[in-house]
């Protein structure tokens, strides 16, 4: 009967895994935080349009935010609907700042005119440099 000798390496620590993720994935970034908000405003819209919940206050005491937080959602839908597509088709960033605010939006869609909108809406892309 032979006898095998085994060598078995170290455990990685926590810290020297994620260093090791870091350099052999690829950073794909995140989706914009107003990308993530056009896309809950027109689903809870058509939750809505369809009757599957009764009203605003309805949906913000199922999900645990204000009724005056689902208003400044759901306004995000009075805007243009290619300034929507536009947000929805944002690419992923890797910077920690969204290329703009969700407020700033909301700002441009309580102008109900879509071709105010729309010159405000690429003056604030220009600024963010998108």
């Amino acid at each position: 009967m032979s006898h095998l000798r085994a060598k078995f390496a170290k455990p990685k620590s926590k810290s020297e895994l994620a260093k090791e993720m870091r350099e052999t994935v690829p950073e794909a970034g995140r989706i914009p935080h107003v990308t993530k908000l056009m896309a809950l405003a027109i689903r809870l819209d058509s939750l809505l349009d369809s009757g599957l919940v009764a009203n605003q206050t309805e949906i913000a005491k199922t999900v645990g935010i204000t009724t005056a937080r689902v208003t400044q959602i759901l306004n995000l839908t009075y805007l243009a609907p290619d300034i929507q597509q536009t947000i929805l088709e944002l690419e992923p960033i890797t910077d920690p700042r969204d290329p703009f605010l969700e407020r700033d939006a909301r700002t441009i869609a309580t102008n109900l005119c879509w071709a105010r909108q729309r010159k405000k809406f690429a003056k604030m892309m220009k600024r963010s440099k998108i």
